[in-house]
């Protein structure tokens, strides 16, 4: 069933808190609702084309809820040496993922799309991509930092803007990339689409 609200500017289609918390910062009025599908990696998908992919299907699906509004949606992943790394699904993976990261750069890719029912010619679908490098851990660190419990819902099993933080020793590119959404690019494209005004959004909240 369609939903209108009259008070609301975007949807987030998406149920990360960390997304949440950067788009708030735009001062932008916004509803949150998260997608509910399949994030599997497709046959031989390479990391671009699957973070759009992900990122056009949970807008499209929530979008269908809200047919006057735009609605965005974003996927992220973190690649080393070709692999894709997810979320951990458990301790053991997270270990793992870590011990292959510790040491060296790797990749981290946000796919984001604007989605609007009515409006479907104006649709964006973008892609930002941030090296990151982790310092060198011994095991007993990658270890210690797994039973915080931190790793468990990130891309990579690690937070840059948590306690992670202190394992990432330099960064190229967008930071709110590696977060979970790159501001910057969005912020443009929303001022185009004329959802958003830096100016006039950030005046009518200082």
């Amino acid at each position: 069933m369609a939903v209108h609200d009259n008070n609301t500017h975007l949807v987030l289609a998406s149920g990360s808190p960390r997304r949440k918390d950067l788009l708030a910062g735009l001062k932008l009025r916004f509803k949150v609702v998260p997608s509910k599908i399949d994030e599997s990696l497709m046959n031989g998908e390479q990391p671009v084309d699957h973070v759009r992919r992900l990122a056009l299907e949970k807008a499209s699906e929530v979008s269908a809820l809200f047919p006057d509004t735009w609605t965005l949606g974003a996927d992220t992943i973190v690649v080393i040496d070709g692999e894709i790394l997810g979320k951990p699904a458990d301790e053991d993976e997270a270990r793992c993922m870590l011990s292959k990261l510790a040491g060296r750069t790797h990749e981290v890719y946000t796919g984001y799309a604007l989605v609007h029912s009515g409006h479907p010619e104006l649709r964006r679908i973008r892609s930002v991509v941030s090296q990151v490098y982790i310092r060198e851990l011994s095991p007993t660190e990658i270890a210690d930092y797994v039973k915080t419990g931190e790793p468990m819902d990130k891309a990579g099993a690690y937070a840059i803007q948590g306690i992670g933080s202190g394992i990432v020793q330099r960064i190229q590119g967008s930071y709110t990339n590696v977060v979970g959404l790159p501001l910057c690019e969005v912020a443009k494209d929303l001022q185009e689409l004329g959802i958003y005004d830096f100016l006039q959004n950030g005046s009518k909240n200082a």
